[in-house]
């Protein structure tokens, strides 16, 4: 009902950027927070950036400061910013969005289907 498109990826030196992109698209009635999350090999899957629909952002500790979320609510699309990036920061981005579709009331949980970010030291 609902599919969530990752972009921006890629490989990319110590302390350089990218910007990942996730635009939702579907039977999207509304959309709550959005964010991103990350899985490095043998690490478990955690948050980097969270933002609501009123633009209230949290950070994991890890990144403040470097990364910046932000959202396009008229086009479902949340975005990061990735700046001063570190070898640390290499793994697989997923995007998340807990969503309402039509015809219900309940909020649900979609994921991306991850893009890779590494970063070279």
């Amino acid at each position: 009902q609902v599919q969530l498109v990752e972009s921006g990826g890629g490989l990319v030196q110590a302390g350089g950027s990218l910007r990942l992109s996730c635009a939702a698209s579907g039977s999207i009635l509304s959309i709550n927070a959005m964010g991103w999350y990350r899985q490095a090999p043998g690490k478990q899957r955690e948050l980097v950036a969270l933002i609501t629909s009123g633009g209230s952002t949290n950070y994991a500790d890890s990144v403040k400061g470097r990364f910046t979320i932000s959202r396009d609510n008229a086009k479902n699309t949340v975005y990061v910013q990735m700046n001063s990036l570190k070898a640390e920061d290499t793994a697989v981005y997923y995007c998340h969005a807990s969503v309402k579709v039509f015809w219900t009331t309940a909020w649900t949980d979609y994921w991306g289907q991850g893009t890779q970010v590494t970063v070279s030291s």
